[in-house]
């Protein structure tokens, strides 16, 4: 870890062991321009990808249509509430996340869906930056560019932009710049975007306290104790106040992590008492054994040595032992805001054994691998590196399906009470009422959209088709289109509500 007095970018750090040896002074304008360019080809990639997803009817109302409804009433300055999750559903009685509102200007340029993607694409695309300047701090200019770029290629991020959008984005480029100004010594800094960290979502005040740990290894006992209360009183204040404050009654309750207690403090207690049995709830399922090897294998487990890792822990932890198999997953949105941290954690400790053992070709070879890694993955494991299928031109034509599902949106009037299909919704979040099936009570809606072709849903309590096409019926809905590639669109002639007509000024 870097002395304080060594917070110039040509300083030597305590002990007198020179950094990796090529990074010393700053950046050239050549320099910049090859990591803009790593940058502008990174963005390219994620929005073809996403805007492909988009067309495909790939995107869905889990999330994007939950955060467009959400920041398009931020740009309207009303509070967000979301059909998507209920009637009057206030989404910071979901999440704690008021950071998201800073979107709410780009809905005044082009008020899309797709707005989202866009703003998410900048945030992820930035974090390049931090991660260039100390990887190049430490490995020098091609090893910090080799780093960056297998960063933007690799798999947590391709999983985030396959997402199509997550708050967690906000919390990624913080991280990055985190680790940077500890590596520079400016740990004023370093509090101020621990603090950015608590706007991004409520559990990040535990990531505040692992900021304040990691602080305490820099000698800055302060401002770690400031670090530490100021990360319990975030999460405390979001969980115990703001969220029950503004949740609907019957939310459900985010405790989830009940094979270590019933509470919180159930849990403290079984961590305390069985050390050995809450280590192997982290491996007691292929999916989390997968996490461990995917998140680190590749890395030569070299996060392990730096106390950069620290940052991770309450976030990785967090994630393996709830009790949703989906958080297990190495495809979703959760490990975007853990690849810089453990990626930067590794290069921190590669810096080390350069320096130590002399191997300099280590500074260009590591990062080299990791980058080529990432490609090849791409290129054939679509799975885990979704954006092989816009690379490959997997998903260049639009499907059958989609071009059914284009129909049926087309058929739904403006200003309307809609219940849709998961994919649906994103292309009526512009321009009408939409929720998932069941979700908005059996009085809103005047139309529906199902989609036959999937398993169930969505929603607080998914349906199956069947069941939705029972309840369709049993409501008065009657067909306008039947089973269209499995695509069926339904319409009741009841009078719009006030609750939707009001929701969006309607052209």
């Amino acid at each position: 870890m870097p002395d304080p007095a060594a917070a110039s970018p040509d300083a030597t750090p305590a002990g007198g062991i020179p950094h990796a040896g090529h990074g010393g002074g700053a950046a050239t304008r050549a320099q910049w321009i090859q990591l803009a360019a790593v940058m502008a080809a990174a963005a390219a990639l994620y929005t073809a990808h996403s805007f492909l997803r988009f067309r495909n009817f790939e995107a869905k109302g889990y999330d994007l249509g939950i955060f467009d409804q959400a920041v398009r009433q931020y740009a309207l300055f009303k509070a967000p509430i979301v059909p998507v999750k209920g009637v009057d559903f206030n989404l910071l009685g979901d999440h704690f996340h008021p950071v998201i509102a800073l979107f709410a200007p780009l809905y005044w340029i082009w008020p899309d869906p797709r707005m989202l993607n866009l703003g998410m694409i900048g945030l992820l695309v930035s974090t390049a930056v931090p991660v260039y300047l100390f990887a190049r701090r430490h490995l020098g200019h091609v090893g910090g560019l080799l780093t960056a770029s297998a960063l933007l290629l690799w798999w947590p991020f391709q999983a985030i932009v396959n997402w199509d959008f997550h708050e967690v984005a906000f919390g990624v480029p913080i991280m990055a710049w985190v680790i940077w100004a500890f590596d520079r010594g400016r740990y004023r800094l370093v509090m101020g975007l621990s603090a950015l960290l608590l706007l991004v979502r409520e559990d990040m005040g535990i990531t505040v306290v692992a900021v304040g740990i990691v602080m305490a290894f820099h000698r800055q006992w302060l401002k770690a104790v400031l670090l530490a209360a100021m990360g319990l009183a975030g999460y405390w204040v979001t969980t115990s106040l703001l969220i029950p404050a503004l949740a609907p009654p019957d939310a459900m309750s985010y405790w989830q992590y009940t094979a270590l207690g019933a509470t919180a403090g159930a849990a403290l207690l079984f961590i305390a008492a069985h050390p050995l049995q809450t280590l192997a709830l982290l491996f007691d399922h292929e999916l989390k054994v997968l996490l461990w090897i995917m998140s680190f294998v590749p890395l030569a487990l070299l996060p392990f040595f730096s106390p950069y890792v620290i940052l991770g822990a309450p976030i990785l932890l967090s994630r393996l032992f709830n009790d949703r198999l989906n958080t297990w997953a190495p495809v979703y949105q959760y490990d975007a805001i853990l690849a810089p941290v453990f990626l930067l954690a590794a290069v921190h400790v590669l810096a080390k054994v350069t320096r130590r053992t002399g191997w300099a070709r280590l500074a260009v070879g590591a990062p080299a691998f990791l980058l080529g890694l990432a490609v090849v993955c791409t290129l054939f494991i679509h799975a885990v590196f979704p954006f092989g299928r816009t690379l490959t031109g997997a998903n260049w034509s639009m499907p059958e399906i989609a071009q059914a599902q284009e129909r049926a949106v087309a058929l739904i009037p403006n200003g309307v009470c809609v219940e849709a299909a998961d994919t649906a919704v994103p292309h009526l979040v512009d321009r009408s009422y939409v929720g998932l099936h069941g979700d908005i009570g059996d009085e809103l809606s005047s139309w529906m959209i199902i989609d036959a072709n999937v398993e169930e849903l969505g929603g607080w309590d998914p349906l199956s088709p069947d069941e939705a096409l029972e309840r369709a019926e049993r409501l008065g809905f009657v067909p306008v289109t039947e089973d269209d590639h499995g695509i069926w669109v339904l319409h009741r002639d009841i009078p719009v509500s006030p609750v939707c007509a009001d929701y969006l000024p309607y052209d």
